[in-house]
């Protein structure tokens, strides 16, 4: 099996972009906490597991979502958008970053064994 065009690694949610790294994403709203769980095997591909206690209502969850992101990854909010799926539960976020703050992101993701 061949690692697809783009990504860190088979079956990685993470994927080079232009000026950064797009993250698939699949995001639970109402959860008992907040947390990421890992990644999973999605119809669209693999996709970060997140859950956040925030309700789906006026963008609360997908604020609490990038919050959530950027803390756990020691980035600025201001470093991650919402590209696709703003209304979904599946969603493509753009990490746009230094290339030091990408290399510390790409070595969290190989420490939970997002990346080989």
């Amino acid at each position: 099996m061949t690692s697809r065009q783009g990504y860190w690694a088979e079956g990685s949610p993470f994927a080079t972009a232009q000026g950064g790294v797009r993250v698939a994403v699949r995001l639970t709203p109402k959860a008992g906490a907040n947390g990421i769980d890992g990644a999973l095997a999605t119809k669209n591909g693999p996709a970060l597991k997140v859950r956040v206690t925030a309700a789906p209502e006026k963008g609360r969850a997908n604020t609490a979502m990038l919050k959530l992101l950027a803390r756990e990854w020691r980035l600025p909010a201001s470093a991650l958008v919402i590209e696709a799926g703003a209304k979904e539960r599946h969603k493509r976020i753009l990490v746009r970053a230094e290339e030091e703050q990408l290399k510390r992101l790409r070595g969290w993701a190989k420490q939970r064994g997002y990346l080989s």
